[in-house]
């Protein structure tokens, strides 16, 4: 068996296309752009080349683009000072405080005084209490990315196993949450799988879908699915510029459905993230305020 590459480009440029309907309704409606803020704080070279993707996909779909540069040494308050001014600053929507941030800042705490009405990851507590509980809300960008690639590719996903390997907080546990809620998308049994667990194999071997979210490149290997099953590869690391997967490329040996090693679930996160920035904008347009 040879699995089928499930690639999320096309996924996301379906999702772009609507983005761009919606950013000029709502520059007609308003007379601005919907606005996303980044902030990056110090100079790790992945969070910097995420941000550049994040900023030029803003101005292709049509969205105003602010950013935040602080330095490695910064400290809480410095962070605080510029969440506030984004807080209160109306031409912007949405924002994201790129992770990881270095070692003095209390990320937790920066990311609890982001207006939740403005949370572009769907990251705040509040708006992960909200996912926790279906109510809607932002839903942070890879796991709800993970979702519209399954529903376009038309794999159930409802009355099937679905194997998480990793417990991440920006992706293992809200997509845990999101695909065991009852909709026509999801209704899965859900396994939250971590290393911690020397004999997680034998459950990912059951698995009818596997999402490999480790961060741990190549840890899931030929022997450690069923043949015929769906492969999510969501964990991703960079070694200099060389992108390197969870997923050993023997799994697609046995996989029916696979995702490729670039350009799988990648492209789709960020065009989720302007998702959440555009539902934003017209929640707080109308008055709906999220939370």
């Amino acid at each position: 068996m040879t699995a089928t590459l499930i690639p999320g480009k096309p996924v996301a440029e379906k999702i772009e296309s609507g983005l761009k309907r919606a950013s000029v309704e709502f520059e007609t409606l308003t007379g601005r752009k919907p606005g996303l803020a980044t902030i990056l704080v110090g100079n790790d070279p992945s969070s910097q080349r995420y941000i550049a993707i994040k900023q030029k996909k803003g101005q292709e779909l049509g969205f105003a683009g602010f950013h935040s540069q602080l330095d490695q040494d910064a400290t809480t308050d410095d962070l605080l000072k510029v969440i506030n001014s984004y807080n209160s600053n109306d031409s912007i929507d949405a924002m994201l405080i790129q992770y990881p941030t270095p070692k003095q800042i209390d990320f937790d705490l920066c990311l609890s005084q982001v207006d939740p009405n403005k949370d572009a990851d769907g990251m705040h507590p509040l708006n992960m209490g909200k996912l926790a509980l279906s109510i809607p809300g932002p839903i942070p960008c890879t796991p709800a990315a993970i979702e519209e690639l399954l529903k376009y590719y038309d794999i159930p996903v409802a009355g099937k196993h679905v194997a998480i390997l990793g417990r991440g907080l920006t992706l293992g546990r809200p997509l845990s949450l999101l695909l065991s809620q009852k909709r026509d998308s999801a209704d899965a049994a859900v396994s939250i799988l971590h290393s911690g667990y020397k004999n997680w194999p034998s459950i990912t071997k059951i698995a009818d879908i596997v999402v490999a979210a480790a961060g741990v490149p190549g840890i899931l290997k030929k022997d450690h699915v069923k043949e015929g099953s769906v492969v999510i590869g969501a964990g991703v690391r960079y070694e200099g510029k060389t992108l390197l997967s969870d997923v050993e490329e023997d799994v697609s040996e046995v996989a029916s459905f696979i995702t490729p090693r670039v350009g799988g679930v990648g492209p789709m996160t960020v065009a989720m993230l302007y998702q959440n920035t555009i539902n934003c904008a017209f929640s707080s347009k109308n008055g709906n305020r999220q939370n």
